[in-house]
């Protein structure tokens, strides 16, 4: 299996992409190579710097120009087809790397998914997730996170399948439940969005539904897979975060809070795109550029793709 990563995405780039390469090269099983993508000889510099420009983990695919975050999301791959985002795109679509990632545009990132590898037919909408640790010990998984600022019910109710499907396959768990981010649990609590969106969840023979759960809730377990529109999951994502900052600032140690560090997780996939294509923190160090290479590979391992393209089709 070969792993593309995006060595020019991110605010630290190159370094520390190389440096989470090399990383994810001692864990990653035998069949896997790490495809570097960005400029060559930058590539070859900053691996022999560290020892490791003859480590067969390895493949380089030039690729000199770079999408900044400045760059307009719709225009930039056109405009800048060398660039390592537009490089990596081109090689998945061939089928030359079995999974694509990038702490790069994020824009960039969801417009190449979505035009270089099309939507699989059925998908509305696809979208993003971001993991939230349970205080019991597990994760669940909040979606959308800001792909969908807004949508209708039945985008709400692809999401709850699409999240169904990647915490089936990724993180296995047999029989994911899943819940709605509401204002209330009872049914007939919230807006004429989720009113709507309850019904057809309850409905459906697809999932296995919780129901409502609040914003209280987010943390303690209660569900597998926490479905809402993007707006107010990038609000929660946000405050998630914010927390976390605050307990740093304060100097506040806590190993269940430790856990909401982004380091741990690395990236996410976007869902619903005829190909795996997983979206890192543009501000991300070598660790979480190291995990999001792993779970990369669990990604294209699961064939999380080719699953959700055989639910829809």
């Amino acid at each position: 299996m070969k792993v593309g990563i995006d060595i020019s995405g991110g605010d630290f780039a190159p370094a520390v992409n190389i440096e989470g390469a090399i990383m994810a090269s001692q864990g990653l099983p035998v069949d896997a190579i790490v495809v570097l993508i960005g400029d060559r000889e930058v590539i070859r510099k900053e691996l022999s710097s560290r020892g490791e420009e003859t480590n067969a983990k390895f493949e380089i695919v030039h690729a000199p120009d770079v999408i900044t975050f400045h760059d307009h999301p719709t225009r930039a791959i056109p405009q800048k087809p060398n660039s390592s985002i537009a490089v990596g795109f081109d090689l998945l679509s061939k089928g030359e790397i079995q999974v694509f990632a990038s702490t790069g545009n994020t824009g960039a990132m969801l417009v190449g998914s979505m035009y270089k590898l099309n939507t699989i037919p059925g998908v509305i909408r696809p979208c993003i997730t971001s993991t939230l640790p349970a205080i019991n010990g597990s994760k669940s998984i909040l979606l959308d996170v800001g792909s969908n600022a807004d949508c209708k019910a039945d985008v709400l109710y692809q999401f709850a399948v699409l999240g169904n499907l990647y915490a089936k396959y990724v993180h296995g768990i047999e029989s994911p439940r899943v819940a709605l981010l509401n204002i209330g649990e009872e049914e007939s609590k919230g807006n004429l969005l989720t009113i709507a969106t309850y019904k057809l969840m309850a409905e459906s023979d697809e999932i296995n539904f919780y129901g409502n759960i609040e914003g209280r809730d987010l943390f303690t377990g209660k569900a597998d897979v926490i479905v809402c529109d993007g707006f107010t999951g990038n609000v929660a994502l946000k405050q998630a975060e914010g927390i976390y900052t605050l307990m740093r600032k304060r100097g506040l140690k806590d190993e269940y809070f430790d856990r909401f560090n982004y380091e741990n997780y690395g990236g996410t996939p976007i869902l619903g795109v005829k190909g795996n294509v997983v979206i890192g923190h543009g501000i991300s160090n070598n660790i979480a550029v190291k995990n999001m290479i792993l779970h990369s590979y669990e990604v294209a391992n699961s064939g999380l793709a080719i699953k959700v393209n055989e639910a829809f089709n």
